[in-house]
């Protein structure tokens, strides 16, 4: 692909549209994907990894899929929730088009696949699930991160999948010292060589009123 990646806002490559089957939130379904977006021809192990170790999404409200690509997480989100509001955020603008065309093909109209910068400012998250692109580089990485975890509801959770040998237990410890207060960080599953990190946000602790005298 040469300098073209996934994470290119507009890919120069061709599109060369294909259909693809896959199984999304247990049901066996066709697909549009294209080149220059992440993992066309199949949900990657990380995705399955991801959406085999985390638990239903919340029935209501919004959640966030960070670098949606062509859509795995998406789509499955606004199956398991159609009464939610699914938030598919991408740089790349060939994969928020297949987004839309999977929810259209799909009946699925509780997904908004959006640039980041199109996400209103006062909307936070029941959740996030996200794959994200680790080869953007940490610098990268960690400003996607301090951007959209403190958009979580209070007693609500993050969830990443991210390659062991690309860094995920470093990940981890920086997702610990970075989010220290009111948010606990673990790893929450391992499988294929991945690990699923959970970043919870706390809720913020009850005062009790004091009677003076």
């Amino acid at each position: 692909m040469g300098s073209d990646h996934y994470f290119s806002a507009a890919p120069s490559s061709a599109e060369h549209l294909r259909r693809i089957r896959v199984s999304i939130a247990g049901r066996d379904i066709e697909v549009t994907t294209a080149g220059g977006v992440f993992s066309p021809d199949h949900v990657d192990s990380g995705t399955a990894v991801l959406l085999a170790n985390t638990p239903p999404p919340p029935p209501g409200g919004n959640l966030l899929d960070l670098g949606c690509g062509w859509g795995p997480i998406s789509l499955t989100l606004a199956t398991q929730s159609p009464h939610a509001t699914v938030w598919a955020v991408d740089v790349n603008e060939r994969a928020l088009d297949l987004v839309r065309r999977n929810a259209d093909a799909l009946g699925l109209s509780n997904i908004n696949a959006v640039r980041p910068e199109d996400v209103p400012v006062d909307v936070s998250f029941r959740t996030i699930r996200s794959n994200p692109p680790i080869r953007v580089g940490k610098s990268v990485l960690h400003d996607l991160m301090e951007t959209w975890i403190p958009r979580l509801d209070e007693r609500s959770d993050a969830w990443l999948v991210v390659q062991r040998n690309l860094g995920s237990d470093s990940l981890q410890r920086w997702l610990a010292a970075t989010f220290e207060g009111g948010y606990s960080v673990t790893r929450a599953a391992t499988g294929r060589g991945f690990r699923v990190l959970k970043v919870r946000r706390h809720g913020t602790p009850r005062t009790e009123a004091i009677d003076l005298p």
